[in-house]
């Protein structure tokens, strides 16, 4: 394989694979705290409406429904865990990807919490960092724990790949 496909083919496995770590955790932490997963259909909604100029929704479950909306909102989810994957390995290279290490895992995945506190949760109405909801502080160290656990899906998955021989 070239150098170029095993960069794509470690950010779609290792992105998708973290991805799916953190989801496992949002049905746990629902499970164990009763704490809602965040509902993708609304992100497929902000995503939809911004096709048509409009960033800003006060809130996003207020706005008009889309059709396709979690759908879309699943998609970009997925696509989301991958581009940071793509971050990791461009940043830190296949060799990361041949020897993981939990460290650069956890930057870019405690990193990417920057995305939904500066982008997302403003556009849909949540304000910088949840600053509009009932409880920020609350809803900023979940979002923490969440992306935390985005860090070590990105570790788990590459261990997994490095495991099977993906990067010789």
């Amino acid at each position: 394989m070239s150098e170029a496909m095993d960069y794509l083919v470690g950010a779609v496995l290792i992105g998708a694979g973290a991805t799916a770590v953190m989801d496992i955790w949002a049905v746990a932490r629902k499970r164990m705290l009763g704490i809602p997963p965040l509902d993708y259909g609304l992100v497929g909604r902000w995503l939809a409406h911004l096709t048509r100029g409009r960033f800003r929704h006060d809130p996003i479950a207020a706005s008009p429904p889309v059709r396709g909306e979690r759908l879309i909102g699943w998609i970009a989810h997925y696509l989301t865990g991958i581009a940071f994957a793509a971050t990791l390995l461009a940043l830190w290279g296949l060799d990361w990807a041949r020897h993981p290490t939990p460290g650069p895992a956890l930057i870019v995945g405690i990193g990417s919490v920057a995305a939904p506190f500066l982008v997302m949760q403003p556009g849909m109405g949540a304000g910088i960092a949840a600053s509009r909801t009932p409880r920020p502080a609350a809803a900023r160290l979940h979002s923490l724990v969440t992306h935390g656990m985005f860090g070590l899906g990105l570790y788990g998955a590459g261990w997994v790949m490095c495991l099977f021989g993906t990067f010789q």
